[in-house]
């Protein structure tokens, strides 16, 4: 048991540091749908900015390859596409040097003439949500109707669309046509349910804290390790009683003792 108890507990160090150590992707435009020759830039957000975070990205042509490899120019967490094309669509994400791995993104270009712009990230139930019908020949807002899942849903006048507390049952495929101008690709649009048994808010923030300690001690202090492992090799040896640093005086307090006792006799 005590040869297992060390390993077992750098393993749960190494899972808690991975817990905390996260990053999110965010897009800019936010939007899962580009017009070829548009700018794209995604930044990797996490609370451990010396993780060494990189956006990667799954294309048909191309699997996990990374920003600066051929695509996009790699500044820090962040990756800028000044130019993008229709080869550029797929998924996106954030990867660190250990291989944690942030949500994924996914990106549609098109060379047509309309796209639909909808939340790029998954929204939770009970969020407003706005979707933009917009073509490319214009900057300004045309009349557009909108289809999910390949029905009719409605046509809004200024080409916005908003859907109050979405629920599970707005989950879908969405697009949009703008009459003289054409039809916009589709787009998933993910809904997050509610948790139902979600832990009070200090008491996660507090178990964040706990969390991040525990990493850092970690990260920054390796001989806390080193100590541990020390202790447990020390417990392990047999114990011995040490000798008295002082034999005579030793033998002064063993008289004093004997005398005591034998006066307690009498």
């Amino acid at each position: 048991m005590k040869g297992t108890s060390v390993p077992w507990l750098l393993w749960l160090i190494s899972l808690l540091c991975g817990s905390t150590n996260q990053a999110r992707l965010i897009v800019s435009p936010s939007s899962s749908q580009l017009f070829e020759g548009d700018r794209l830039s995604l930044s990797c957000e996490g609370e451990d900015s010396a993780a060494g975070w990189t956006v990667k990205r799954n294309t048909p042509k191309r699997q996990r390859s990374r920003c600066g490899d051929g695509w996009g120019k790699q500044v820090s967490s962040s990756c800028t596409i000044t130019y993008i094309f229709k080869r550029d669509s797929g998924v996106y994400w954030c990867e660190c040097r250990e291989g944690i791995t942030s949500n994924t993104v996914n990106i549609t270009v098109t060379g047509g003439p309309v796209i639909l712009q909808s939340p790029v990230l998954p929204v939770m139930e009970g969020e407003t949500i706005t979707l933009l019908c917009k073509a490319k020949s214009t900057p300004s807002n045309l009349p557009a109707a909108f289809y999910k899942d390949g029905s009719f849903i409605g046509t809004e006048s200024t080409g916005h669309m908003t859907i109050p507390r979405v629920s599970m049952s707005d989950e879908g495929l969405y697009k949009c046509h703008i009459s003289h101008h054409g039809e916009s690709p589709p787009s998933w649009i993910t809904v997050t349910a509610l948790p139902t048994d979600s832990a009070p808010p200090t008491v996660s923030i507090h178990l964040s804290l706990v969390l991040r300690v525990v990493c850092h001690l970690v990260v920054f202090c390796p001989y806390v390790i080193t100590t541990v492992l020390m202790v447990s090799l020390y417990r392990q040896r047999p114990s011995a009683t040490a000798p008295h640093p002082y034999p005579e005086q030793k033998l002064t307090e063993d008289f004093d003792v004997m005398e005591v006792t034998i006066e307690h006799h009498f």
